[in-house]
């Protein structure tokens, strides 16, 4: 298979929408909240952990050559910097 290139912001987009119209609402449940969600954006598997590194491990071997991207679930931002990260509604 031909790998087609994309940009960053393309890939976010494309996993954006995997998110919000199937993986969310499989997902965003209470003992999930605040744990990361790693989708491959061109199968739609997904894995979820506390970190993201296992998932992305584990989605890696099945899809070697995967775009990944991860979201941190219930959060509108995955990581942030100055400590403060907001409740997605």
């Amino acid at each position: 298979m031909q790998a087609i290139l994309l940009s960053r912001e393309d890939v976010a987009q494309r996993a954006k929408r995997l998110y919000t119209s199937v993986i969310r609402q499989q997902v965003e449940v209470d003992e999930n909240i605040g744990k990361m969600v790693i989708i491959d954006i061109e199968t739609g598997d997904y894995e979820v952990d506390k970190t993201g590194l296992q998932a992305s491990r584990n989605l890696s071997k099945k899809h070697p050559n995967a775009r990944l991207f991860g979201i941190r679930i219930g959060y509108h931002v995955a990581v942030s910097f100055n400590g403060v990260m907001e409740r997605a509604d």
